[in-house]
């Protein structure tokens, strides 16, 4: 069975166990699971029951396809990632990016957890990702080119769309939510980087850093699908500030920070 035959497969079956037909797609992450509670669940399918889907290992991802109705648009949201770090390949990581683009989203919504190693931030803060910097040291794009899924050689000009960066900006505003925008690095994990890792990382030019999102972004822009992404800063990697970090503290800072984070993403799918 061909690649492409795969995610048609998975699409099908997703197909054949719904009545959405979503045009949004939704990746939530770490602490960060609780925008499905803001959607009308229609259907939920585990990740195990769909062919061809990787399962998530990580215990803070529930490993689950949720689709229903969110702001008035049907969507299909993974409530838990992959990561490369898990031991997946790069295109099983992205594997459900591919499917949501047979399932028929039209624009991609991502969440993630992240170190912030620009000096101004604090724990706690929002940041809209309006570039990144891909320190994977493999690429979900090598092999051979899927043509009729995107070019060979995609640009990355535009990989975060910035109609919607200015809108989830005003949404914020309207809601005296304080957010960033910044610069996010994607690194494998799983360990949280060193003091002078956190220092390379600065200096090349990222806000923060974290261990997905590049991926699946780089993905659905190869087949021309409009991103945004949105990282709460779970903890600092700011030279004088770094402390031992555990990942139940970073799933206590993310959960507490989500209902901001929800209330942007549930607003921005509403008016776009």
């Amino acid at each position: 069975m061909s690649i492409i035959e795969k995610f048609k497969e998975s699409a099908n079956y997703i197909q054949s166990k719904t009545t959405i037909q979503p045009t949004i797609g939704i990746i939530l992450g770490t602490g960060l699971g609780g925008l499905v509670n803001e959607i009308d669940v229609v259907d939920e399918i585990p990740y195990e029951e769909i062919p061809n889907f990787p399962v998530s290992t990580v215990k803070s991802h529930s490993g689950k396809l949720i689709l229903g109705r969110l702001g008035g648009k049907e969507v299909v949201a993974m409530q838990g990632r992959f990561h490369y770090y898990e031991g997946y390949t790069m295109q099983e990581v992205t594997f459900p990016v591919r499917v949501m683009k047979f399932l028929g989203i039209e624009r991609l919504f991502v969440s993630n957890a992240s170190g912030g190693v620009n000096p101004d931030f604090e724990v706690g803060e929002i940041m809209i990702i309006n570039d990144h910097i891909n320190l994977f040291p493999a690429h979900p794009l090598i092999g051979k080119n899927i043509d009729e899924l995107g070019p060979r050689f995609p640009d990355m000009m535009h990989t975060y769309d910035k109609e919607m960066i200015a809108l989830a900006k005003q949404i914020a505003g309207e809601h005296q939510i304080k957010v960033s925008e910044g610069v996010y690095a994607g690194l494998t994990g799983p360990t949280l980087e060193t003091p002078a890792e956190y220092k390379y990382v600065r200096v090349i030019g990222a806000d923060t850093v974290g261990m997905s999102t590049v991926p699946e972004v780089i993905v659905a822009r190869h087949m021309d699908i409009p991103c945004f992404a949105i990282s709460i800063i779970t903890d600092l990697g700011v030279p004088g500030r770094i402390q031992e970090t555990s990942l139940e503290d970073v799933i206590a800072v993310a959960k507490r920070q989500e209902p901001k984070m929800t209330t942007i993403m549930k607003e921005l799918i509403e008016r776009i």
